[in-house]
């Protein structure tokens, strides 16, 4: 026969069991702030107002800039009368140009040299060769500080922009009239203005930049492309600016458009200032692509076609 249950043992039973109960309580609750955060969203996804969950990759989407965009900063390498697009194979007979990103750039620069140089960019994957001719302040040479190379999807519209095509390796392109004689000649594309001080007037032509501020030169190339040739007789021929935001028949492919952005720590009598090719108006870029092909198909795909900003590295 079994002894008779005690009532102290029955009760003591029943307190471990509402004492276990309210620690898997306590458990499951704090398990749940931890998984669901104070607002009840899952602590790994990113809420919106009232605690709502957003869907994965709303949070990236909407610190997304929406312009078309990646760029290169590529310091001065060294200077050169030398210009392997307009005077390839002559040495010393060009006016002086600096030269920005590869190395490797003089008169005899090919594809094969730029790919196998160093570079001065960053992105150290960017071998191109961009050149611009030398400024003079009293007859002193002096370089740019700031030099920004930017590839835009801007200037078409944004239909076009989908269909952007990579520029294609051991493209050449020039920008500008360098020789112009005057503000009013055809293809002046070169821009003066100052840095931070935009109550000047942007000009053809240098301007007259306050102290502490400092000269800049805005460049905007060609981005329709033939879709055969890497360059022409010309060095011009192949290439187009795009019409009414569209790219010519003549010239159907586009490619992204390159803004050369310099500063020159000079500010004062534009008198002083000189290019070596004369005027400011004669101011004019020369590029000689030598991007690897993924690096920038890749740059094409994911900044330029969708319309978002990217750094110098590719990515937003």
């Amino acid at each position: 026969m079994r002894a008779p249950r005690s009532g102290n043992g029955s009760r003591l039973r029943r307190g471990r069991r509402q004492a276990l109960l309210a620690g898997v309580v306590a458990a499951c609750a704090l398990a749940a702030q931890i998984l669901f955060g104070p607002t009840g969203a899952f602590a790994g996804a990113d809420t919106g107002a009232a605690g709502q969950a957003r869907p994965a990759g709303a949070a990236q989407a909407a610190d997304v800039v929406r312009v078309a965009e990646f760029v290169a900063e590529c310091k001065f390498s060294h200077a050169l009368p030398d210009d392997p697009i307009v005077l390839p194979g002559m040495p010393g007979a060009s006016h002086m140009h600096s030269f920005f990103g590869s190395h490797a750039t003089n008169a005899y620069t090919n594809l094969g040299d730029l790919k196998a140089a160093g570079t001065t960019c960053d992105p150290v994957v960017d071998l191109s060769s961009y050149w611009v001719p030398t400024l003079y302040v009293d007859n002193q040479a002096v370089e740019p500080t700031g030099t920004t190379f930017y590839y835009l999807g801007e200037g078409v519209s944004d239909a076009v922009i989908a269909q952007t095509r990579p520029i294609p390796e051991g493209l050449k392109i020039v920008a500008g009239n360098a020789k112009a004689t005057g503000p009013n000649d055809g293809d002046i594309r070169a821009r003066w203005s100052c840095l931070h001080h935009g109550e000047v007037n942007p000009s053809k032509d240098f301007v007259n930049c306050p102290a502490g501020s400092m000269l800049e030169s805005y460049l905007d190339f060609p981005q329709c492309w033939n879709g055969k040739d890497l360059d022409s007789a010309d060095h011009k021929s192949h290439m187009s600016y795009p019409v009414n935001n569209a790219c010519p028949a003549t010239h159907p492919v586009p490619v992204p458009k390159l803004r050369q952005v310099l500063r020159y720590p000079v500010n004062g009598d534009p008198s002083r200032i000189r290019l070596a090719s004369g005027a400011g108006y004669t101011m004019h870029g020369d590029f000689f692509n030598a991007w690897p092909v993924g690096e920038m198909e890749r740059r094409v795909r994911d900044c330029i076609n969708p319309i978002i900003k990217c750094g110098a590295n590719g990515r937003p």
